[in-house]
């Protein structure tokens, strides 16, 4: 086999980028040329439907509102917190990290939410559980430390509230259910 010069390589390499982004850049034009396309599928949106399911998310107001009321509740105490509220599916709606709060508390109140929303159960009991199955701790996200409570609508999980930085968990889920408490006013 014969050996290519580098000017050889390169002009060939160049060529054959060249002939791929012309081939995609068809492809994607193609495909933004029908704007008029819909999907192959659709689904009607409606009650009667039992492919459709419908959920209750906590909105950003009612976030807000929860977080300030468990952050207040800190404050009354002194103490320095930051205070996360997550969806449903465990997405965070929002965190507010209080004045004076230490670096692990962000991350720690995102966890601690999370996992009362997964379990649907304060982050208090669901650490208890840890010495019957303690491998619960390796679940990528979760935190089995007290600070975090579930918000319920109809008994089911819709949100959860995590607060991290206070110096004992009790004190962290205490406020978080001073959040909690907000929402039902």
């Amino acid at each position: 086999m014969k050996k290519m010069s580098l000017r050889t390589r390169v002009l060939t390499g160049a060529v054959a980028a060249a002939a791929l982004g012309a081939g995609t850049f068809g492809a994607m034009s193609a495909n933004a040329s029908t704007p008029g396309a819909a999907p192959a599928t659709t689904v009607k949106a409606d009650t009667a439907n039992r492919d459709l399911q419908q959920t209750t998310h906590l909105t950003l107001d009612a976030a807000t509102k929860a977080a300030k009321a468990a952050l207040d509740a800190a404050k009354k105490e002194n103490q320095r917190v930051a205070v996360s509220v997550v969806d449903r599916n465990g997405t965070t709606i929002l965190t507010l990290r209080g004045d004076g709060s230490g670096p692990q508390a962000y991350e720690s109140a995102e966890k601690k939410a999370y996992t009362a929303v997964s379990w649907n159960a304060p982050t208090s009991e669901l650490a208890k559980r840890l010495a019957q199955a303690p491998n619960l701790k390796d679940i990528p996200g979760t935190l089995f430390l007290a600070g975090g409570a579930p918000v319920q609508a109809k008994g089911a999980p819709v949100a959860g509230i995590g607060v991290a930085g206070a110096p004992s968990g009790d004190l962290d889920e205490k406020f978080a259910q001073a959040g909690v408490a907000a929402l039902a006013k």
